[in-house]
């Protein structure tokens, strides 16, 4: 089993939904980087289980605790170690699940591949393993921070209803004003209604969390394998119940001739720029300077508090109506994992950038 993410940068993983604890070792920070303790702790809260009515009620405080790495508030380059305790588990919940596969979960997969399974609240392949994403994340957006360099997610999808413009036309400061984290008001209402309507039905729906990337300089990411954007894509699509992944204009591009959507350099102050960003900050799997902007959809989440035929671990048809406390939605609280994905990206890669050259 493969728990450990990045290559200069490395973050590994430890913990499952019920377990003591879930944590991570964060390996090859930059020594001297200002630790803001209250920063990292509020991307947790965002992640947190129980923040408002259109979450899971699973009651966590989250809070973390680091245990190595950090001296007189700034980091040392020696491995950061970190720990969040679980203490609100209810594992009799899921003592029906035993012996069951849940429909879309990752129950039959680990099974199959393990000979065994942890049936409460998945074990290791549970969302709430996103902790250490969060964690490491926001070390990686401190250390980002310094350099000038700012990543902002939010949701602009939730079921059928969509924002119909780009990020630039949007406050995106107003993202936290609302419990979708949607930076337009009336959308973010309209969503918010549509999430409480399908967790009254005991159903649940997907959407898209957008994210963009300020101040990226030139120069990161390769142009063969380990492309800046290969790099993103497979960060996204490593998080749990995200199904897809597009970069710039994606796949609403290829409706355009060229003509249309090549992005022009112009020169302003001896600075190379380019008119347009159609190609979403990346070309040639480089970063070219401009804004990084991608969008990743995630599926409604598998776990349905409603009747849904499956079998046993003999092969016996059977009916599962699932117990607990479950996300109607998963966006809002995914939003912090986006960000905090991209930040070991880009953070990743701007350590290797500099030692590709004298």
């Amino acid at each position: 089993m493969s728990n450990t993410f990045g290559n200069l940068l490395r973050l590994t993983t430890f913990g499952e939904s019920h377990g003591e604890a879930v944590g991570g070792v964060v390996d090859g920070f930059p020594a001297g980087i200002d630790i803001d303790i209250d920063f990292i702790q509020r991307q947790l809260d965002r992640r947190r289980p129980g923040q408002s009515r259109i979450t899971t009620q699973r009651n966590e405080a989250d809070r973390v605790e680091l245990l190595s790495g950090i001296f007189e508030g700034k980091s040392t380059g020696a491995p950061i170690g970190f720990i969040v305790r679980n203490t609100n588990q209810h594992s009799q919940d899921y003592e029906d699940m035993r012996n069951l596969f849940r429909p879309s979960h990752a129950d039959y997969t680990y099974y199959s591949k393990y000979g065994l399974r942890d049936h409460r609240g998945g074990g290791r392949t549970s969302a709430r393993i996103t902790i250490s994403r969060c964690v490491g994340g926001a070390l990686a957006m401190l250390a980002l921070r310094q350099m000038g360099i700012s990543i902002t997610a939010y949701t602009s999808q939730v079921g059928n209803i969509a924002l119909t413009d780009s990020y630039q036309a949007y406050d995106l400061s107003r993202i936290e004003d609302n419990a979708v984290r949607c930076p337009d008001a009336g959308k973010a209402l309209e969503m918010e209604q549509l999430i409480l309507e399908v967790k009254q039905e005991g159903d649940t729906i997907g959407g898209i969390i957008t994210c963009v990337v300020k101040g990226c300089p030139v120069g990161l990411g390769n142009p063969e394998f380990g492309k800046l954007h290969a790099q993103l894509g497979s960060a996204m699509l490593g998080i749990n119940a995200v199904k897809g992944f597009e970069y710039g204009d994606g796949f609403g591009g290829v409706g355009y001739r060229g003509s249309e959507v090549n992005d022009e350099f112009v020169c302003h102050d001896g600075q190379i720029a380019t008119q347009t960003n159609h190609s979403g900050g990346i070309q040639g799997g480089i970063s070219n300077g401009e804004d990084i902007y991608f969008r990743v959809a995630f599926k409604p989440v598998a776990t349905l508090l409603r009747e849904q035929r499956t079998v046993d671990v003999h092969g016996n048809a059977t009916v599962l109506k699932a117990k607990g406390r479950h996300d109607p939605c998963v966006l809002p609280r995914a939003v912090p994992v986006v960000e905090a994905m991209t930040a070991l990206v880009i953070l990743d890669n701007w350590l290797i950038d500099k030692a590709t050259r004298l």
